[in-house]
């Protein structure tokens, strides 16, 4: 919630506040919802459950305007803003808001400018992948588009290096220049990158890895490729 008061705009209308919480996060928090003009109530826990069921509000429930997602416009809008090479992660068709949140997170955290996703068979910006986020998903890009590889196509015009994964590659990750204007391309949970989104990439490299593990969780996959980007930009 704080994150989500910290942007210039917050998009939360109401907060609902348990009386007995007072701490220095609750202090931050009424400072932030005092600058940006939202009301707090202050409230029992009962009417925090029955407000936030089934869930884990801490003693702290907001009345929030939905987080949207950006479209092709606002991608290459966002591109063409930049100072430095483009990186960017391309998840082709992650279902679980989990993961999604997950990669939201390491992606802010690499340094990466926007995450874009499939609008179709793809999580998009639901409670869960906002709550996993921890706060990026108020502050990062992301870009859901009706045709993922016409967008690819695209970003390749705009002299972006698409660069797949998947584990039959012949190219180590380590053995590929990440510090120029970059796509990292992950699939979906267990089946990799479509064969059609494959064909569109400029290069497919694997993750070495030893052990018997056959794959890695897509949000780890793309913490290790991001931050080796982040390492190479920042020699």
């Amino acid at each position: 919630m704080q994150a989500a008061l910290d942007v210039p705009v917050s998009r939360v209308k109401e907060i609902w506040l348990a009386a007995e919480r007072d701490d220095e996060r609750v202090d931050n928090l009424l400072a932030s919802a005092k600058e940006q003009g939202v009301v707090v109530h202050s409230a029992e826990r009962a009417t925090l459950d029955k407000l936030a069921p089934e869930v884990q509000h801490q003693g702290c429930v907001a009345k929030c305007k939905p987080l949207e997602s950006l479209d092709e416009k606002g991608l290459f809008d966002l591109i063409d803003s930049l100072n430095e090479p483009p990186l960017l992660l391309i998840l082709d068709g992650v279902q679980d808001p989990h993961n999604l949140g997950a990669c939201l997170r390491t992606a802010e955290a690499s340094g990466a400018h926007a995450v874009i996703a499939p609008k179709d068979r793809a999580s998009g910006l639901t409670a869960t992948a906002i709550k996993i986020s921890s706060g990026s998903a108020e502050r990062l890009p992301f870009i859901q588009v009706t045709n993922l590889s016409r967008v690819m196509r695209d970003l390749q015009q705009q002299g972006i290096w698409l660069v797949g994964t998947s584990g039959d590659s012949e190219t180590s990750l380590y053995d590929t220049s990440l510090s120029g204007p970059i796509a990292i391309v992950l699939g979906a949970e267990g089946k990799g990158i479509r064969h059609l989104t494959r064909e569109n990439c400029d290069e497919v490299i694997f993750i070495p890895m030893r052990g018997e593990a056959e794959s890695l969780n897509v949000s780890v996959a793309s913490g290790v490729c991001l931050f080796e980007a982040f390492r190479q930009r920042n020699l």
